[in-house]
């Protein structure tokens, strides 16, 4: 198990506060220093802030390009590896637009976009910019790269440490902690022959870290005055067989991940994280990103895992569809169909659902991946079984799903 990041949650201001933002620093050195000295590798620091339409202002929404330029010359100074500077938020449409240029010139930051909440419901128009986004950003990369610092948002709150969904509430400086622990559940289910055993397993294992990271976060909490916002064990995976979480899915008894039981294997798995006594923060469900698990991303070559597969899975499990790669050629309103899909998904069932798809410059459906990236695994680029939407909705409304209750 290792800490994916630590993520500061502050409202930095424009322009920027730099007082504020050397705090974030000095508090995230120390804060790694703590877990490492507690036996806990920490692979990034990073920080989070209020959305950046709230923080520009509906008028200065066009500055968002010099926002992050600006933020990404601090970062290095400051240790912080990456920031995210939150959503784009239908109230103001222009803060999807400047999202290409923003992305654009600055490689370390990362912004999300709102499609669905459950206050105002699923925003038509917002699906759809959500859309142009992904199509024009893959094209700043002959692999489509960028869109690792995209994610469309619906039903996603505040509090969130995972990038690209963290943002702030704009209240008082917090952090949170994103977990890698995907090992944890290959561990649990490798030499048990009953589901009670792996999961019980899991469960202890959770809630034993726990006890020595809320232990270490509540010190830093006292000492900085600094909100602990929780843990958030989303299971995430690392490129590799022993970190993979469809390798879980394979010692659970599943004989390939997409096959028929993996549904199951995910509902066991987040039940398990359910389960657990610990102080919640973000999703604390079941990462499954494509690109970054060996096993998935194997699966998704051979053609056994397909999207509608991580579609369905989200349903009892997950944070929806991460580093998905699709076609270089895919159109806005094809993605445009998947994204409704999706908060339709996250309303009715009122779960936090993202989606982080990565269109691939001159990729078709079957084609090898060429990432060269340390935290990928490269597959196949996936089929994605869609056309543009017509009628009521291919509209323009926004429109409320009431939460579905047994």
């Amino acid at each position: 198990m290792k800490i994916r990041s630590i993520t500061y949650f502050c409202n930095p201001g424009w322009p920027l506060d730099e007082k504020k933002l050397r705090a974030a620093g000095t508090f995230l050195a120390e804060a790694k220093v703590n877990f490492e000295e507690a036996g806990y590798e920490v692979q990034t620091t990073r920080l989070a802030t209020i959305p950046f339409p709230l923080l520009l202002g509906a008028d200065k929404v066009f500055e968002t390009p010099q926002l992050a330029a600006k933020l990404s010359q601090l970062l290095p100074e400051l240790g912080i590896a990456y920031a995210a500077l939150g959503p784009a938020v239908p109230a103001i449409p222009d803060s999807y637009r400047v999202l290409p240029n923003a992305i654009a010139i600055s490689k370390n930051i990362f912004f999300s976009g709102v499609m669905a909440d459950a206050k105002r419901g699923i925003s038509l128009p917002a699906v759809n910019a959500c859309a142009d986004v992904i199509v024009q950003i893959a094209r700043l990369d002959p692999n489509g790269f960028a869109n690792l610092n995209f994610a469309a948002l619906a039903n996603v709150p505040p509090g969130a440490p995972f990038f690209p969904a963290a943002y702030h509430d704009g209240k008082e400086p917090a952090f949170a902690l994103a977990m890698e622990a995907a090992d944890v559940a290959v561990h649990a289910f490798e030499n048990t022959e009953t589901i009670e055993a792996g999961r019980d397993g899991l469960i202890a294992k959770l809630e034993e870290n726990a006890k020595t990271l809320a232990k270490i976060a509540d010190i830093l909490k006292f000492k900085y005055l600094v909100k602990f916002g929780g843990i958030d064990y989303s299971l995430a995976p690392f490129p590799e067989e022993t970190r993979s979480l469809g390798a879980a899915f394979e010692r659970m008894g599943v004989p390939k991940v997409g096959l028929h039981g993996s549904l199951a294997a995910a509902a066991i798995l987040t039940d398990a994280i359910d389960r657990a006594r610990f102080p919640r923060a973000g999703f604390s469900g079941l990462m499954m990103p494509v690109l970054e698990d060996a096993v998935l991303a194997e699966r998704a070559a051979e053609g056994r895992l397909t999207v509608k597969d991580l579609l369905l899975y989200s349903a009892v499990c997950g944070t929806g569809l991460d580093t998905v790669p699709l076609a270089g050629d895919v159109t806005s309103g094809q993605i445009a169909a998947l994204l409704l899909d999706i908060s339709a998904l996250a309303l009715r069932l009122d779960k936090p659902l993202t989606a982080r798809l990565m269109p691939v410059p001159g990729k078709q459906a079957g084609d090898m991946t060429s990432f060269d990236f340390g935290f990928f695994a490269n597959s196949r680029v996936m089929a994605l079984k869609a056309e543009p939407l017509g009628k009521a909705l291919g509209g323009s409304e926004t429109f409320s799903l009431q939460v579905r209750h047994s």
